[in-house]
């Protein structure tokens, strides 16, 4: 069966009211977007239904799988859902895909979600379950999330390179969209959520800066500055316990080369061992270096913001 929401309004995630464009509106309206806490109850269900979603949508824009598990997350904190039943977990994630795609006016078929061999499900099984997630969430479709905030904050910086401004945004939302898979933030509202990743990217990308940058964006009205400042330190820990994942892997991967090598010239009387033994202690050099830098990071990011005042 081919779907095609043509009737539906075109969506964009950075400008989604269509009635309210003036910015006050957003942070007006971000809470009726927000999940309740009630959405953490279980978070194997939910890491269990994005991992879905990220699979049923992959042939989509990265934004289709954001919606749908915006979804996925207030429709979870409107109601219990049943446990151990994984078909229940199967529908929903189906369900909330089919309503991201048709929000975006994406063309698709049942086919590009269940084309991996799993429970199949006909249409009228999904469009009623899409009408419970449509009426948990009251019709409101038009989800307010951290892309919509973006463009507001950029400016606060005063970066006056285009090329600059593109590559923080870049970034930024590169950040928002792997902070969706953090639970624990989904106790913020979207506008503090961008404000942090903003923040997060410009100390990657301009940090001697950073101090100034974080004055001016926790000068808005707007902004709650104890809950900025606690989004940006789950974002660090985000960040640090991707960075060590990313080096544990290397470090393996290193290891059983150098293992490899060991085990091939090790009874070799050539130069090749010393040439050998070299390298692996330079890796070994290097890897200490980025762990010290890394276990260091906290301690400078405290020292940049003690250096806000002087800004």
């Amino acid at each position: 069966m081919q779907y095609c929401a043509t009737k539906l309004m075109e969506f964009n995630l950075e400008n989604p009211l269509t009635n309210f464009n003036t910015i006050p509106s957003l942070f007006l309206l971000e809470s009726d977007h927000m999940p309740t806490l009630k959405a953490t109850d279980d978070v194997c269900f939910r890491e269990e239904a994005i991992c879905l979603i990220s699979q049923f949508s992959c042939k989509f824009h990265p934004f289709i799988s954001y919606l749908a598990v915006n979804y996925l997350d207030r429709f979870l904190s409107s109601q219990p859902i049943p446990q151990n039943k994984t078909w229940v977990l199967r529908l929903i994630a189906i369900s909330c895909v089919s309503l991201a795609a048709k929000m975006n006016r994406a063309d698709f078929s049942l086919a590009d979600f269940q084309g991996d061999g799993g429970l199949m499900f006909d249409a009228r099984t999904i469009e009623r379950m899409e009408y419970l997630i449509l009426g948990a969430l009251k019709w409101r479709m038009r989800s307010i999330t951290p892309f919509s905030f973006i463009s507001f904050f950029i400016p606060f910086l005063k970066l006056k390179d285009p090329a600059l401004r593109q590559a923080l945004k870049a970034r930024a939302v590169e950040i928002i969209f792997k902070a969706q898979t953090v639970t624990k933030l989904l106790e913020f509202k979207p506008s503090i959520i961008a404000a942090s990743a903003l923040l997060f990217a410009s100390h990657e990308l301009f940090p001697l800066q950073f101090p100034c940058y974080h004055k001016a964006i926790s000068s808005c009205l707007y902004v709650h500055k104890e809950n900025l400042l606690k989004c940006y330190k789950w974002m660090q820990k985000m960040g640090k316990e991707r960075e060590e994942g990313s080096m544990m892997d290397m470090a393996s991967s290193w290891n059983t080369a150098v293992n490899v090598l060991d085990q091939q010239f090790s009874c070799s009387e050539s130069g090749n061992g010393s040439a050998i033994t070299t390298a692996a202690l330079s890796v070994r050099r290097e890897r200490e270096m980025k762990k010290r830098k890394m276990n260091g990071y906290p301690n400078n990011e405290t020292a940049h913001l003690s250096q806000v005042q002087h800004c």
